[in-house]
């Protein structure tokens, strides 16, 4: 009798243990009230959220489909594969898996488990994520199995090469294992297929992780609403300050997933600041490219004058890793002039003697702007100060709506599933007019004023010559008048000049405010000087050191 009670006991214990732990494992919805309430007491506007949890997403989806790998790598080998591959660069990742210390398969695992852990934990999660490939480990099982079959016949994967490694994509890029959703209920179903870009990654041999979260509709959708909200992933939060920093918009989710290391690399869009902005945020370099530098065939659009994709990661090597992946013509882009059916940028030293850069004289009582000039003088280059040119940009709101009309249409008759109820701005204004409290709960104001634009296409034409002809006027004349190569500017401070004068743009870490918010230096270039921003952007890195992960996700 006592042995059989003894069995008992430990089976119960046995029992709750493992519910216990497999509890542990499950994402249950929290109770946001505190959260929304410690919200509301901030003197900053911008982060009195309504609310943090998407509605409709259940994030144990995102790792149902891999829950047996999950469990046969458990916590033991997670935290002993910590400190391989946190803060690690992809040259930094192929030499870990070139020595043996874990396969591609366990790089892609090591991150199901760690979105897992944090989003399952209350204190911590961050929304960054949308949704997870569900072909993520067999297609990194196959990576395994073509990389050993190489070895056999003496080839070896280069260290820049993407081979094998997770990215994620913000979900307005196509990816035919998933829906591209622009964070909108209106596209939730929208199986849309690989965009051009997405191919290009596949072809080199990156195996895609899943979609990050965004700011709905590319954060062109309301007014008055926070960054990185969207209704199918909730409310993106920042890991260096979840409840006092914004995220930066609109590719919030793969602003926080890289800087919480979520994933090795992330993909971003911009049409005016939604890369430099979210980069900025956290303490990440984020390059955005000059528009028709990569395509944007299969990309949810804005505007297809000032859309463009780009890379945001922990390090400039990682940001031309894959933008050279992402590279490649498009002959149905026509914003792609051909310059190279192989535009590939380079990691190469360069000596900053000499070279003249324009520092803004508005930020003259910025610390880090000033250590981060400090860095730069000490390598040689000479600093003219300089003030930003003024031009006009009145239109510009209504330029990027009469854009969005026409060109969210031609995409979703182009590239939209035929699941997908809306063709056009008129019916994405109804369908969420529908249930306004679920679809839009900060509104839709921006998609009110696109459904009562009355521009004719000669009016629009107009207005964009207009705005991009003075935006590149103002710009290519400081240039010229200062002799300057490029300027550096603060965060995504100067976005929508270089947007609309068509500049390229790298932001890198430069250090933190006083409240420990990540700040970023920005450097601005004429049109495909992309390798410039490379070239002075890696000396800046080298020497400034300042990228800090985020304590609470180490």
């Amino acid at each position: 009798m006592a042995r059989l009670i003894f069995r008992s006991i430990s089976f119960i214990l046995l029992l709750a243990f493992g519910q216990g732990l497999w509890a542990a494992e499950q994402w249950q919805r929290f109770d946001q009230s505190a959260d929304l309430a410690a919200l509301s007491a901030l003197d900053n506007d911008s982060m009195h959220f309504r609310l943090l949890q998407s509605p409709v997403q259940d994030k144990n989806r995102l790792w149902q489909d891999h829950s047996a790998a999950l469990s046969e790598m458990g916590a033991e080998r997670y935290e002993a594969l910590k400190p391989l591959i946190l803060e690690a660069d992809v040259p930094g990742l192929q030499r870990a898996v070139a020595a043996g210390q874990f396969s591609y398969t366990e790089l892609a695992t090591f991150y199901l488990y760690r979105l897992r852990e944090i989003e399952t934990d209350p204190q911590r999660y961050l929304n960054a994520v949308i949704s997870i490939n569900p072909q993520l480990l067999a297609t990194s099982r196959q990576r395994d199995q073509a990389r050993q079959e190489g070895l056999q016949t003496g080839r070896q994967i280069d260290s820049h090469s993407l081979f094998g490694i997770p990215v994620l994509l913000k979900d307005n890029i196509g990816f035919a294992g998933l829906p591209t959703t622009a964070g909108a209920l209106a596209l939730r179903e929208n199986l849309s297929g690989n965009a051009f870009i997405t191919a290009q990654l596949e072809q080199a041999g990156a195996v895609i992780l899943g979609k990050a979260n965004l700011s709905e509709w590319a954060y062109f959708f309301c007014e008055q609403c926070p960054s990185g909200y969207s209704a199918m992933g909730g409310q993106t939060l920042n890991p260096y300050g979840r409840l006092q920093f914004g995220t930066g918009g609109s590719s919030s989710g793969s602003g926080a997933a890289v800087a919480a290391n979520l994933a090795a690399v992330t993909v971003g869009s911009e049409t005016s600041g939604s890369i430099l902005s979210p980069a900025s945020s956290h303490s990440a370099v984020g390059l955005k490219p000059t528009t028709g530098a990569l395509s944007r065939s299969g990309i949810v659009p804005i505007s297809s004058s000032l859309d463009t994709a780009g890379p945001i990661t922990r390090s400039v090597t990682d940001a031309v890793i894959l933008f050279n992946a992402m590279a490649g013509y498009d002959q149905t882009d026509l914003a792609m002039p051909l310059i190279s059916s192989d535009l590939q940028l380079q990691l190469r030293e360069v000596d900053l003697q000499g070279r003249r850069l324009g520092a803004l004289r508005s930020f003259v009582d910025d610390t880090n702007y000033q250590q981060a000039l400090s860095v730069l003088s000490a390598r040689g280059a000479l600093i003219v100060e300089t003030d930003m040119p003024e031009f006009d940009s009145e239109g510009f709101g209504q330029f990027l709506g009469a854009e969005m009309v026409r060109d969210l249409a031609a995409y979703l008759a182009d590239y939209a599933d035929a699941a997908v109820s809306i063709d056009s701005i008129a019916a994405l204004q109804q369908f969420n007019n529908q249930d306004v409290d679920l679809r839009a709960p900060y509104g839709q104001a921006l998609v009110d004023m696109m459904a009562g634009l009355q521009l004719s296409d000669e009016e629009l034409a107009a207005l964009r010559e207009r705005l991009q002809s003075g935006a590149r006027a103002a710009l290519d004349q400081l240039f010229a008048s200062q002799d300057i190569e490029l300027l550096l500017s603060v965060n995504n401070r100067n976005a929508g000049i270089a947007a609309l004068a068509n500049y390229p743009a790298l932001t890198l870490p430069m250090g933190f405010d006083d409240r420990g918010r990540p700040m970023g230096l920005t450097l601005l270039a004429p049109p495909f000087q992309e390798q410039l921003l490379i070239d002075i952007g890696l000396q800046f890195e080298r020497h400034s050191q300042a990228r800090r992960p985020p304590a609470a996700y180490q």
